[in-house]
């Protein structure tokens, strides 16, 4: 790449990311293990003319946000998966309001307050689902700091192409442990920058009118156009609407401007999965356990395969169905009960041969682990 180098943590390799994007405003309240993007941001933020303000609690640092990305600001927030659950009313507020911003959750064990300093995959469902209604998401991860930092600058993009929130799903290991980042130098990743309207003042501005390509352009709140934000079912003015016609509208717009774009919006990737008798899907640091025994048997002759995803919403069943069509086995690699399994299982031609290797006591999965839980699956005995 010829950009800088730094040997940084995962949250470190985020904030690179997210001020190489553009990021212009930050609010956020610490909690572990999310609390290194906040601390670095403070000093760093303000050294590029940004914001960063520390908020009373999540609640507040989500809303601030909003409100920021409205008056024309990239935003974004870190948290973890209790104040993840504190965000998710005003994150359904941002996805009604079609309002670009970023909101970062460094995964730890739960429910509840959890395993503070310890690893989790537990907020997959809670990305997906969380806020109430029904609604697309985008929610993207990644197993290592390079990738960190591109899916970051990616969320941004997402973030202000399609006009919606963007979730980061990481978890404590990727935020936590430290490798080698090369951070590019500027200009060589592409960034989408936000679409304004052109209307001058004095012009109806319809705020909620998507051009033809799908797209909305915005307005700074505050400046030359006056026009309503609200939570509610609305019209392309931003004005309430119980009107059936224009509630089914929006419904479809705000599903299909997401679910239409999967293609667009997927990230992944794979590891000798075009043979592959079992393949393996996994995603953050699980993976990076995976890999090592894909690498491992490839060695010894073994047709081990692994699919890894960084789009995690909406879900690239395509991809998936695609990528298991000629495994034997299909083996689901995370740290939660099962919450990619399910997709996984809704996407395949023969949900019978999906099955899971799971750890949730709150280490990382080793490759000894999912070695063992392949003998049984493959019905080699333990």
């Amino acid at each position: 790449m010829g950009g800088q180098v730094k040997f940084v943590q995962g949250n470190e390799a985020c904030v690179e990311g997210a001020l190489y994007a553009g990021l212009g405003f930050f609010a956020g309240y610490p909690i572990t293990p999310s609390t290194e993007i906040a601390e670095l941001l403070s000093a760093r933020l303000p050294q590029k003319r940004g914001i960063f303000m520390q908020m009373e609690d999540e609640i507040a640092s989500i809303c601030a946000i909003i409100g920021a990305s409205l008056t024309g600001n990239k935003a974004m927030t870190a948290t973890s998966g209790p104040g993840f659950s504190l965000m998710q009313e005003a994150l359904g507020f941002a996805v009604m309001a079609e309002i670009p911003c970023v909101i970062v959750d460094v995964q730890r064990g739960g429910p509840s307050t959890g395993l503070p300093t310890k690893l989790s995959q537990g907020d997959v469902n809670q990305a997906r689902w969380g806020t109430h209604g029904d609604h697309a998401i985008v929610a993207l991860t990644a197993s290592n700091h390079q990738d960190v930092f591109s899916i970051t600058v990616d969320a941004f993009n997402f973030a202000e192409t399609y006009r919606t929130p963007v979730i980061l799903l990481f978890d404590e290991v990727i935020g936590h442990m430290r490798e080698r980042l090369e951070i590019p130098p500027a200009g060589q990743l592409p960034l989408v920058e936000r679409l304004k309207t052109s209307l001058p003042d004095g012009v109806d501005y319809h705020p909620y009118l998507p051009r033809e390509d799908g797209r909305l352009p915005m307005s700074d709140f505050g400046g030359v156009h006056r026009y309503n934000v609200t939570g509610l079912f609305h019209d392309m003015w931003g004005f309430p609407s119980e009107d059936p016609k224009v509630v089914y509208g929006l419904m479809r717009h705000l599903t299909d401007k997401i679910e239409h774009h999967v293609d667009d919006l997927t990230r992944y990737r794979e590891y000798y999965a075009e043979d592959a008798e079992t393949l393996l899907i996994s995603y953050g640091s699980s993976a990076r356990s995976a890999l090592h025994v894909v690498m491992n048997r490839r060695q010894r002759g073994e047709r081990l395969g692994l699919l890894e995803l960084q789009t995690l919403w909406p879900f690239p069943a395509a991809l998936v169905r695609e990528k298991a069509q000629n495994a034997r086995y299909v083996v689901v690699v995370e740290m939660n009960m099962g919450q990619v399994l399910q997709s996984v299982k809704s996407a395949v031609e023969r949900p019978d041969k999906v099955s899971l290797a799971n750890q949730v006591d709150g280490t990382l999965i080793t490759p000894t682990t999912i070695l063992n839980i392949l003998r049984i699956i493959q019905g080699r005995g333990v």
